[in-house]
């Protein structure tokens, strides 16, 4: 029997490149390519979304009906794509969405992702579900960012656990470790999952804890309420509690409707991911680009808002900050750089995403972050 992993294209699975493929100049490049690099059933994981596709498709078709109005002549003579969030400064508006067990796209998996973040001045978010520990991958970080004598945020994603005692273990490793912020995530607590991990690919931060599951048949008394899963979901009393817990910047990632985006503040968040996971946790969810600008109207102007979902390149990025945003993050994109060509194909990547950036600022006038505004904006019908 031939043990020989295979690729989506019945073609053995081809081991990370040492360089960048001279055809590779955008995160489309990337996508095209990784799939020679992961096996067949890993990359359907990584690329699929809930049930038939809907929402995952959706995220794409609402930032491509969007239209852009440029504007030429702008002095770009201080240009610059900085800023501060959270106390922090991010280079650019630009991080990396926490993306588990990254070690099926690459052996170092989050600990090149860490070093490709570093490099290219990038926030990143650690999983909780990722395949190095939080301990590990922050290690990494500030490895690399003394070497090349600069470094970004690091923040770290968090699950809440089916015990709080759990939770705030997880919490208290962050804080020891030098994380910045906590982004809790409040929308997959309940969610399909039914790929089995590899040999070698686990949840290192979550060695020992007990984890929640619920299976059901024809034969199922419960298909999944009245189960401990549905018991145990996190509710607005855990939010309560987590603020409670720490002093650290506390980020509720999930949120889509401004009802729940204007309780997250009143109970104590500090900002925001406008996100519905990408496409992965319920189908026929509107896209986070479709109901950002209520949400920024919910909350006022002051509250950090990012938006996660279907970010694929730089004119993406400056249509979510026109509508409101302050920052977006990139998921999939991670896994195609680090399968293509490990930490130089992830901090390439960047580097190709910050170039169309920069470029669609000058090309619509914009030196600031702050220039830009939903009058740049036209919508298709």
């Amino acid at each position: 029997m031939n043990s020989t992993p295979l690729n989506t294209l019945g073609t053995p699975v081809e081991p990370p490149l040492q360089r960048i493929p001279a055809d590779i100049a955008s995160l489309a490049d990337y996508a095209r390519r990784a799939q020679k690099h992961i096996e067949a059933h890993a990359w359907a994981h990584i690329e699929s979304g809930a049930e038939q596709g809907l929402t995952l498709t959706r995220n794409r078709a609402a930032l491509e009906q969007l239209l852009l109005l440029p504007e030429p002549l702008a002095d770009l003579s201080r240009a610059s794509t900085a800023q501060m969030l959270l106390g922090q400064r991010l280079e650019w508006p630009v991080l990396l969405a926490p993306v588990a067990y990254q070690r099926l796209a690459h052996p170092e998996g989050e600990l090149a992702g860490a070093r490709a973040a570093m490099a290219m001045r990038t926030a990143m978010v650690v999983s909780t579900l990722s395949s190095y520990s939080l301990e590990d991958i922050a290690q990494a970080a500030c490895g690399a960012a003394a070497e090349l004598g600069r470094r970004a945020p690091l923040w770290f994603q968090l699950y809440s656990q089916p015990e709080r005692q759990h939770t705030l273990a997880l919490v208290r490793r962050a804080e020891a470790a030098g994380y910045q912020a906590l982004m809790w995530t409040v929308d997959a607590s309940i969610k399909r999952s039914s790929y089995p991990l590899p040999a070698g690919v686990e949840a290192a931060n979550l060695r020992g804890m007990p984890q929640a599951r619920q299976t059901s048949d024809l034969m199922s008394e419960h298909i999944l309420f009245g189960t401990p899963l549905a018991a145990q979901a996190p509710g607005w009393d855990e939010l309560q509690w987590l603020r409670g817990q720490t002093q650290l910047p506390l980020i509720v990632k999930g949120i889509l409707s401004p009802r729940a985006a204007r309780r997250a503040l009143e109970l104590g968040a500090d900002a925001l991911v406008v996100s519905n996971h990408g496409g992965r946790v319920l189908d026929s969810a509107v896209s986070p680009v479709e109901v950002l600008a209520d949400i920024r109207t919910a909350v006022g102007p002051d509250m950090p808002l990012l938006l996660d979902g279907g970010i694929r390149q730089g004119t993406d990025v400056f249509k979510a900050l026109a509508l409101g945003a302050n920052a977006v993050m990139i998921g999939r994109p991670q896994f195609h750089g680090l399968a293509v060509a490990g930490m130089l194909g992830m901090a390439h990547m960047l580097h190709a995403l910050r170039a169309e950036f920069e470029l669609a600022m000058a090309q619509m006038g914009c030196a600031r972050l702050e220039e830009i505004s939903a009058d740049s904006l036209r919508r298709t019908a």
